[in-house]
């Protein structure tokens, strides 16, 4: 039997890209497993937003979702099928869901050994108390694109709300507006074009989670529409450019937010349903029909509640490392923002930085920050001081508690990366419905 050379010419070169299309397969699966194992070994597996389970059965391999995701690394293939590889690093964009072709992706919030507290909303995003409504990260959506389109419609309904117990007349707000980034900035701006008499407060300043976000970070986000604006196209931009835009907008329309304003409370007047609502912050008091929360999940920053931390020189997140060139600085904490915050400033000139973390190691940051502190504190670059605690700080200096005695340095910035408290209690107090979700939609 003899075999025709056209079967070769076609034959071989499909045996060639088929061959390589497998060799290509195993590496693309090495390194995602790698990735995932790395994860896996720091404790990093709990997603911290709404997040993609795969359904093995009906997942064909074909990459879609990774190549839709903007994180780029959350999601890989692994022996031809989807896996959720880096969770912690998942902004809950949801685009994989929608690239993948047969419907394999389920969107989640929580796991089954970790619940995720969220407020129980109508598709109105009012709460269990009436009047209320909650928008962006706190109901969930943290992605900038959702959120403002949450805002957006929000306000719509609060506008609504209020409209309705205005026929009762009192000189009340018509909504006050709790938080300044997207959502709350999509909101304030839909308040500003409807014409309802509102105030917007902000703990911080404007941007939210944005605001905090390193310099320089590359913020993914897709079209969506501002009231009083229109559809604002950016993709991927600077923290720095998004920023000076949102600014640009409020110059622009008038919008004048109360910054640097912390609410302390929310609660009805009176029991009665419809009565007005009382918010309380730190400069006063505002009467209103109905208030639109708009803060993030991570509420205020945890404190060390030591002597000394309501100094100027304490703070909770770096933002510019080059503004600490030069100075004496402890860093506070052991996961991967601190010690990504001390190997910024171990970069600037003259800058002498200390890790202080109360663990023996950093168990859950990633391998390849924990490598990269390794080298810093082997070279000098880095002074750690492992199993310590802030004592107390002072104007010039800090004292460590460690094995039971006392070590002081010398110091002028002290940045505590700890995380954030949920503001669960908050809500709670203020009488919304919370569920703890496990891994379900």
């Amino acid at each position: 039997m003899t075999t025709d050379p056209l079967t070769l010419v076609y034959a071989l070169p499909l045996a060639v890209l088929w061959l390589a299309w497998i060799v290509l397969g195993k590496l693309r699966s090495r390194r995602a497993r790698a990735i995932l194992e790395e994860n896996r070994e720091a404790g990093l597996m709990e997603p911290n937003t709404l997040h993609p389970v795969i359904d093995p059965a009906r997942c064909l391999g074909c990459a879609a979702c990774a190549r839709a995701c903007p994180e780029q690394t959350v999601l890989g293939i692994i022996d031809g099928k989807a896996a959720l590889i880096e969770p912690t690093m998942c902004v809950g964009h949801g685009a994989c869901a929608t690239a993948c072709p047969t419907g394999a992706i389920t969107l989640v919030f929580g796991s089954a050994t970790r619940g995720v507290d969220i407020p129980l909303l109508s598709p109105e995003f009012e709460t269990s108390v009436p009047g209320l409504f909650i928008a962006g990260e706190l109901g969930g959506m943290g992605l900038i694109k959702n959120a403002i389109e949450q805002g957006r419609q929000a306000i719509g309904h609060a506008a609504t709300a209020a409209r309705r117990s205005r026929a009762q007349g009192s000189d009340l707000l018509d909504v006050v507006i709790v938080g300044c980034g997207p959502a709350g900035l999509a909101a304030s701006l839909g308040a500003l074009e409807r014409g309802l008499a509102f105030v917007t407060l902000d703990q911080a300043t404007l941007g939210g989670t944005v605001a905090h976000f390193p310099r320089g970070k590359l913020v993914m986000t897709q079209p969506a529409t501002l009231p009083l604006v229109g559809k604002v196209r950016f993709g991927e931009v600077s923290k720095e450019k998004l920023l000076a835009f949102w600014e640009q907008v409020l110059a622009d329309t008038g919008l004048a937010p109360r910054f640097e304003e912390q609410v302390l409370a929310v609660r009805r007047e009176d029991e009665a349903e419809g009565a007005a609502f009382i918010v309380e912050t730190g400069e006063g008091r505002y009467r209103a029909r109905t208030v639109l929360l708009a803060i993030g999940r991570r509420g205020t920053p945890r404190t060390l509640d030591v002597p000394g931390e309501d100094l100027a020189k304490v703070v909770y997140r770096l933002i510019d490392a080059e503004q600490y060139a030069g100075r004496r600085v402890l860093v506070v904490g052991g996961g991967d923002s601190a010690l990504e915050a001390a190997l910024q400033l171990a970069d600037q000139p003259g800058t002498e930085v200390t890790l202080s973390y109360r663990g023996a190691s950093y168990a859950r940051a990633r391998s390849r920050n924990r490598e990269r502190m390794a080298e810093a504190v082997g070279s000098g670059a880095i002074a750690q001081v492992l199993g310590s605690a802030v004592q107390r700080i002072a104007p010039g200096h800090v004292d460590l508690a460690v094995g039971g005695e006392t070590r002081r340095i010398a110091n002028d910035t002290v940045i505590v990366c700890a995380g954030g408290v949920l503001p669960t209690q908050f809500l709670q107090a203020t009488g919304i419905a919370v569920e703890t979700k496990f891994g379900v939609a």
